[in-house]
């Protein structure tokens, strides 16, 4: 008796989107250009209208194309941007309920690596835009104005991670950035001696950064995000 495994067809439109989206990003179908419309696709491909029309809803959805509106419609060709990742993992960490706890330790693994870059690549705007988000922070702590406080923390991040200038972490961060703010809002989480500790630690990274010192920045970074993870965790089950 023979024994044939499972064969599994790839749909017609998956087959089609795939053709078009390795176009795409090869660059053989540039940005802006315009792709057929449904019905030339359908001819050209062989496939029914609802094939071709799924395969643009896919392409679509993965941000390669935007549809025109219109009497003759059709689907222009556009480039990824890094709000296609920021709102794929945004989506994957809402619809998958991904553990905060999880988004906490995927964040220290990357802030002491971009500390790291952001010492090596940081430009003197970088520097200008750090010591701006660090002394808002230093401002809404000595005002004791929480919230305030919390989002000029969570800026200072981001710009350590902009300073990188590696796009694929910029793109993470702030894809992440809802949940981390959301951790930091605990109540009593940033209380005045924990505040005076960040302030302290920001600086040290900045310093590290700003002599170049790829190996003090990652170090440091390292030390304030294990610190920082420890108190939501304690404060987390607090709550």
């Amino acid at each position: 008796m023979l024994n044939i495994p499972s064969i599994h067809v790839p749909k017609a439109a998956d087959v089609l989107a795939d053709l078009l989206r390795e176009k795409i990003l090869s660059g053989k179908i540039i940005e802006g250009m315009d792709l057929p419309n449904e019905r030339e696709l359908g001819e050209q491909s062989g496939l029914s209208r609802s094939s071709v029309r799924e395969a643009l809803r896919v392409l679509e959805g993965e941000g390669l194309i935007a549809k025109r509106v219109g009497r003759n419609g059709g689907s222009a060709v556009v480039r990824p941007t890094s709000k296609t990742i920021e709102r794929s993992v945004r989506m994957f960490i809402r619809g998958q309920g991904i553990r905060l706890e999880a988004v906490l330790e995927a964040r220290s693994a990357i802030e002491p690596a971009s500390a790291q870059f952001a010492a090596m690549h940081r430009t003197e705007e970088d520097i200008e835009a750090l010591e701006a988000c660090h002394t808002k922070l230093e401002l809404a702590s000595a005002a004791g104005d929480l919230s305030a406080y919390t989002k000029a923390n969570l800026e200072w991040h981001v710009q350590v991670v902009r300073a990188s200038h590696n796009e694929l972490l910029m793109s993470f961060i702030s894809a992440i950035s809802q949940s981390v703010f959301v951790a930091t809002e605990l109540e009593g989480f940033n209380s005045l001696e924990v505040r005076n500790a960040v302030i302290t630690a920001h600086r040290k990274v900045m310093d590290a950064i700003k002599a170049k010192d790829g190996d003090a920045a990652a170090r440091r970074m390292g030390r304030h995000m294990g610190a920082y993870v420890v108190n939501v965790r304690h404060f987390d089950k607090k709550s």
